[in-house]
């Protein structure tokens, strides 16, 4: 074998080599065998890949893998297949809030089908399904396994999905986004946003409220200057629409726990007269507040009367906030009412217990 040393001079010898000598001299020196490098399949692999499960019929018996945004005319029929003997869906809200019959969730042997029959404008929007991990009747969410994609119901004269109402309140929250749920229907169409009074074009600037075709209009980080009645226009094919209109309102308050306080009419009350306590809660314009009442005479089953109310109050020009109380009247005051009387107000966020005291005198 003869070695070949590019860029280096070989070492001058002191005799010359004879010939089928070798030319070099053995060494005790272990060298590590170099081992070519074989690319690692599974180096980028290292968390399992999300392969879609999701198929699309588009003719009898074709099926094809949906892109990640369809256009579809309204009116056509969808149907969705997932493989896997236990798939979950999600999809529009609108569909689930009429409990509508043109929709069909079926669950097969080896795949589940959803069937969208007379679709309409009003349906745009994500469609997703994913398969499940069962331990007996506990269940989770397969990452591995899931399909999705965002489908655009195109009908003539309609430039926006449909809104239910004509007038509509998003509450500007300043720990977190808030959305003007602008979403068209056609997707080249350019659209704007537009305050009524005074009027003008909002720009979407990209750092503080962007456009998001999915979404609408995001406010990344709402406050008060925010506040006012929007709206949106959408232009495609030389034809313009105008959207409903939106009111934006800002909430004071932060998102939490009930912010709860008591207050008893009296804290020493004579037998035979009536007293009553009420629970207050300020919080979130969207957010609804549950009561619950712990009272003296509750395990004497004592007749009292619980009432709940809630209404929006504006602080100055820019704050709103939802006022929640439940008031409990006791009538005729007796010895076996005396005690504590505690109130629960409970949101999905959290909840709140308070307490005062009521005596016999």
């Amino acid at each position: 074998m003869t070695l070949t040393v590019t860029g280096q001079h070989p070492p001058k010898n002191k005799h010359p080599k004879e010939p089928g000598e070798n030319r070099i001299k053995p060494t005790n020196k272990k060298v590590k065998p170099k081992i070519p490098k074989i690319k690692d399949r599974d180096s980028a692999d290292s968390t399992p890949k999300t392969q879609s499960i999701m198929m699309q019929m588009i003719d009898k018996g074709r099926f094809q893998k949906p892109a990640a945004t369809l256009s579809l005319m309204a009116g056509q029929t969808l149907e969705l297949r997932c493989k896997g003997n236990k798939i979950r869906w999600s999809y529009p809200a609108y569909l689930d809030t009429f409990k509508d019959t043109r929709l069909s969730v079926k669950q097969h042997e080896r795949y589940g089908q959803l069937t969208l029959v007379n679709s309409t404008a009003a349906d745009t929007g994500e469609f997703s399904c994913w398969g499940q991990l069962c331990n007996g009747y506990i269940c989770r969410r397969d990452e591995a396994k899931t399909g999705s994609t965002y489908i655009i119901f195109t009908e003539k004269g309609e430039l926006f999905v449909p809104s239910s109402s004509y007038f509509d309140v998003v509450y500007l929250n300043p720990d977190r986004q808030a959305v003007v749920p602008c979403r068209v229907t056609v997707l080249s169409a350019k659209v704007t946003l537009h305050r009524e009074f005074p009027a003008k074009e909002i720009q979407a600037n990209g750092t503080d409220i962007v456009y998001d075709m999915k979404r609408g209009f995001v406010y990344l980080q709402p406050h008060s200057d925010h506040q006012g009645v929007v709206y949106c226009k959408a232009e495609a094919g030389g034809k313009s629409q105008i959207s409903v209109k939106y009111q934006l309102l800002y909430a004071e308050v932060p998102s939490g726990p009930p912010s709860t306080t008591i207050l008893a009419s009296a804290n020493k009350v004579k037998g035979g007269d009536d007293i009553s306590v009420l629970c207050t809660v300020l919080g979130e314009p969207d957010v609804e507040v549950e009561f619950r009442w712990i009272y003296p005479g509750q395990k004497d089953e004592r007749p009292v009367t619980i009432q709940d109310t809630w209404r929006l109050i504006h602080r100055g020009l820019s704050h709103t906030t939802r006022i929640s109380q439940s008031v409990l009247i006791v009538e005729d005051f007796e010895m076996v009412d005396a005690g504590y009387y505690i109130c629960t107000a409970q949101n999905l966020r959290g909840q709140t217990s308070v307490a005062t005291t009521v005596e016999f005198s």
